[in-house]
């Protein structure tokens, strides 16, 4: 990692003509520009995923898989090319592994739904302790429609999960095993790669939830090797209101479908009706179509870019984003790891532990206080329990303020961050 002084000068990339692409980012509040730093909540959206769902509508507004005319076609063609996209995105084997869903709420939801007749009383399911409630809830759910029962894998003191904890769990035999790539609230990565091959050996179904990861990291999901890996198109430059089950496609076809209705039969009497197969049959009714194609253009445009040196930039930029947190004083910071740790086995990929966030607190006052302080001086954090309530238990805390990066983040954004809390920090203190 290099010093903070040439955080500039590490950047290969035309990083302005890059945040250029992004209209919201122009604006000002007050007399602050707009600095966005909750792109773990929603990422901006760049003007072609915007140019793409406007010429949907404007030129090829029509239903999917449904008419003989040309905009329907089209339409089609440009919906089904996105299923492709999205496959080769996460380098899955085949297209039809790849289902569209609202977000990846529904993705799980649809996943625990459809393992209903899969799961016995007493089978055990293995959730992360840092997941998102949309990957708590559903599994609880799914408990009480068979009787299995609900084991939260542990974190260890500086917020990771704990491997140890884990491989005891394991012996237990668990049905079930979901993690989060990346946590939403910390930023912390697992390393599902080794997590996942431990689960597969006693024999668990694998699920990740990759909303956080997908933007950041470059994402194979035959190298992971889970049978589940879901994500929502708004967390990556995309629209809200779609997002992606991917499913090894043993396993999907085994889901009892969640939705029913048209679009996912094959044949329908008054007696009897047939599913479909996939992807059709895991996608009732009219799809968000302009969503998807929405989605797909927000993959063109990271195709485009140089992953590789903008994930290095994000990583930097963290690093400067923690350490001028450290030097500002008062602040209490969570999930951080250290340096030495970098290199370590449980660190996934061989990338940081820490991913597009920061979590904090300033010392005796409340995250929504000073996050609403923030707003006044234009900077946009979130603060609250993140939607991990267990997570900010198993922490002691009753929420805490996040700041997150996306690809359009620089140091000006991270300077007048800190300027600002340094003017709260001022006037609570």
């Amino acid at each position: 990692m290099k010093p903070a002084s040439s955080l500039s000068s590490a950047v290969l990339f035309d990083h302005q003509a890059l945040r250029d692409q992004f209209p919201a980012l122009k604006q000002t509040i007050g007399d602050h520009p707009l600095c966005y730093l909750d792109t773990a909540a929603t990422s901006q959206k760049p003007q072609a995923v915007i140019d793409a769902m406007t010429e949907y509508y404007q030129l090829n507004n029509a239903n999917v898989h449904r008419a003989a005319h040309q905009l329907s076609a089209r339409a089609t063609q440009q919906y089904e090319a996105v299923r492709q996209q999205v496959a080769e995105f996460i380098h899955a084997q085949r297209q039809d592994e790849i289902i569209f869903t609202h977000g990846t709420t529904e993705s799980i939801n649809m996943v625990a739904y459809g393992l209903t007749s899969q799961i016995k009383p007493n089978d055990v399911i293995l959730v992360d302790t840092a997941a998102h409630h949309a990957n708590i809830v559903p599994w609880q759910e799914l408990a009480k429609r068979t009787g299995a029962v609900i084991k939260p894998i542990p974190l260890t003191t500086d917020a990771q999960l704990d491997i140890t904890a884990f491989d005891q769990l394991l012996a237990l035999k668990p049905k079930v095993v979901t993690l989060c790539h990346v946590s939403n609230a910390l930023g912390t990565l697992n390393p599902v790669n080794e997590l996942v091959a431990k689960a597969k050996a006693v024999g668990a179904l694998t699920l990740v939830d990759g909303a956080q990861a997908i933007a950041h990291l470059s994402v194979d999901v035959q190298l992971i090797d889970c049978d589940f890996y879901v994500f929502s198109g708004h967390k990556m430059y995309g629209p809200t209101g779609v997002g992606v089950l991917y499913g090894r496609y043993t396993e999907l076809d085994k889901l009892t479908p969640m939705l029913t209705g048209g679009e996912m039969i094959k044949t329908v009497s008054f007696e009897q009706t047939e599913f479909g197969a996939l992807p059709n049959r895991l996608e009732a009714g009219t799809p968000a179509i302009a969503e998807v194609i929405g989605l797909g253009a927000a993959i063109h445009f990271l195709q485009q870019l140089p992953r590789e040196q903008i994930l290095a930039h994000e990583q930097q930029l963290l690093r400067y984003l923690q350490q001028q947190l450290q030097q500002l004083g008062a602040i209490e910071l969570y999930g951080i790891t250290n340096d030495k740790h970098s290199g370590d086995k449980h660190c996934a990929d061989g990338q940081r532990h820490n991913i597009g966030a920061v979590a904090f607190n300033l010392q005796g006052e409340h995250h929504q206080d000073v996050g609403i302080l923030l707003d006044q001086q234009a900077v946009a954090v979130r603060c609250g329990h993140h939607c991990a309530m267990p997570l900010m238990t198993s922490l002691n805390l009753g929420g805490c303020c996040r700041a997150s990066i996306g690809i359009y983040t620089n140091k000006q954004d991270v300077d007048q961050f800190i300027h600002a809390l340094n003017t709260v920090k001022e006037l609570l203190l």
